[in-house]
């Protein structure tokens, strides 16, 4: 609990596992919405990116997962923070009409929303993005040259940046990537966003996030699931994190909200295994499991630790953590 005497929640939807909720376009963000509601609430960028939308809202804290497990190791704070001054990192790889279309909606979102963007630095060389679904229905990949990006980062760190987000080409997705489309398959970007974010976050400690960039930026014309389809009405997906990142908690060693102001945290059903879960069961943090989110994963309660709470639905968990928490 908050020194406000307000709860504090955390809501996490891992990226890049196939998640049923969270695991495409914003999708997560009507229930994480909800719980944010009755509590102050920790989310990582994949519950809420949409595109050129975002579910984020002034009762959300936006997080990046590298952050966040260290968060929930006690290793460092976030303290409240809004206006932030964002510096944007972008590809050398990008083409001159992709770099253009991104100049856009920087200004756009400035312009819009009041985002304080304090310019962008094009890499010194191009950062060699590959990705890939594996078998098992993780999205993977690897990154060529990732010192090139956290060159530009302290530059604009120099600048007076206090938030970073990653403009990274990407090779476009083959076959239409039918599969996310139409609402069954797993992000293919999200595995590698991953590193790149978590990469940075580490070697900086600061806030950041990832949007991808692809040359064919074509507005695609074909019905898909909604849950994607924030992603398929828009050329570019950098406004939603830069919308995340302008109100993005500042990280710190001392005061702030540590993992010891925690109420609950609420997972998918079956993506257990990972540090939050771990850490919060340590300190005796409820954490739930969502049977209405289902993941390529197959790591539960059973699995890790019986006193995890089995919840049918996010309803239900909400109504539990009102009544009961």
């Amino acid at each position: 609990m908050l020194e406000s005497g307000e709860k504090l929640g955390a809501f996490i939807v891992p990226t890049g596992i196939g998640a049923s909720v969270g695991g495409y376009a914003g999708d997560a963000s009507p229930y994480a919405a909800k719980f944010s509601e009755i509590s102050k609430l920790i989310v990582n960028p994949n519950v809420v990116n949409a595109g050129c939308f975002s579910g984020i809202n002034s009762n959300m804290f936006y997080v990046e997962g590298y952050t966040l497990d260290r968060f929930f190791k006690g290793e460092i704070n976030i303290k409240p923070s809004c206006h932030n001054k964002i510096g944007v990192v972008i590809d050398k790889a990008l083409p001159e009409d992709v770099l253009n279309v991104h100049i856009n909606t920087i200004n756009a979102v400035k312009c819009v929303y009041g985002v304080d963007v304090i310019g962008y630095e094009v890499t010194g060389d191009e950062v060699g993005v590959e990705f890939k679904v594996e078998e098992n229905n993780i999205s993977t990949g690897s990154v060529k040259n990732i010192e090139t990006m956290l060159d530009a980062c302290k530059k604009l760190l120099k600048r007076g940046a206090e938030a970073i987000a990653l403009v990274c080409l990407f090779d476009n997705p083959e076959d239409d990537n039918l599969d996310y489309a139409n609402g069954i398959g797993t992000d293919p970007v999200g595995g590698v966003e991953a590193i790149l974010s978590h990469y940075i976050s580490k070697e900086l400690e600061v806030p950041c996030a990832h949007s991808p960039a692809f040359t064919d930026y074509q507005i695609y014309p074909e019905l898909v699931d909604g849950r994607a389809a924030s992603e398929y009405i828009t050329p570019t997906f950098l406004p939603c994190i830069l919308l995340g990142l302008s109100s993005a908690p500042v990280l710190v060693k001392n005061d702030g909200i540590n993992i010891n102001n925690l109420d609950y945290l609420v997972m998918p059903y079956d993506a257990l295994g990972s540090t939050p879960v771990f850490e919060a069961l340590k300190r005796d943090i409820k954490v739930f499991a969502v049977k209405q989110n289902v993941t390529a994963l197959d790591i539960t309660s059973e699995k890790i630790n019986s006193s995890i709470i089995e919840m049918p639905d996010y309803d239900a968990c909400l109504d539990f953590i009102v009544n009961n928490c």
